[in-house]
């Protein structure tokens, strides 16, 4: 078998000049604008969305997965530590650090279920739903700034279309 060549096999060493070097693209330019794949753009929005949220509520002293645990729990009362798992998207592992920490502050409390003794279930304090509210006059500032160049009906359709997208999927998770 023949010998591949020196020129072949060896990396190049050349030096590329700053100006020969690849230029990331900003958010909304190239692939990462409108002539990108919507699954990625989805996930760049998202990214952003959540490290916004993250300096919002920094001084708050509650991160963005926090957020949301406290948010499924208000709308949720008495969810299991597996439901909010799978309402945020998170973790059962990550969640349950989420809980424990909630829990020490304060800001939730167990009760055990009614019917099945092992599920806890876990509700908002009131110490919780202050700090809820305030962690929600700052995110409402952030999702009117999402909605800034959308009319109500053009609000609607985008909510319609996300929530649409996530039904959707899932009904292919339920199948498979």
């Amino acid at each position: 078998m023949p010998r591949k060549s020196a020129d072949i096999t060896r990396s190049k060493t050349a030096r590329k000049s700053p100006a020969d070097a690849v230029r990331v693209p900003a958010p909304g330019e190239g692939k990462r604008g409108e002539e990108g794949y919507l699954g990625y753009l989805l996930r760049q929005a998202h990214a952003a969305v959540r490290l916004t949220m993250e300096r919002t509520l920094a001084d708050l002293g509650v991160t963005s997965p926090q957020f949301a645990v406290l948010t499924m729990l208000k709308a949720y009362p008495g969810l299991s530590g597996a439901d909010v798992a799978r309402l945020t998207f998170l973790t059962p592992q990550t969640v349950g650090v989420i809980i424990r920490n909630l829990e020490r502050d304060g800001a939730i409390e167990m009760t055990p279920h009614p019917v099945h003794g092992r599920i806890q279930q876990w509700t908002l304090t009131p110490r919780g739903t202050k700090l809820l509210t305030a962690c929600r006059e700052r995110v409402i500032a952030l999702e009117k700034r999402l909605a800034r160049n959308l009319d109500g009906d053009a609000e609607t359709m985008v909510r319609r279309w996300l929530a649409g997208i996530a039904a959707d999927l899932q009904e292919d998770q339920d199948e498979a």
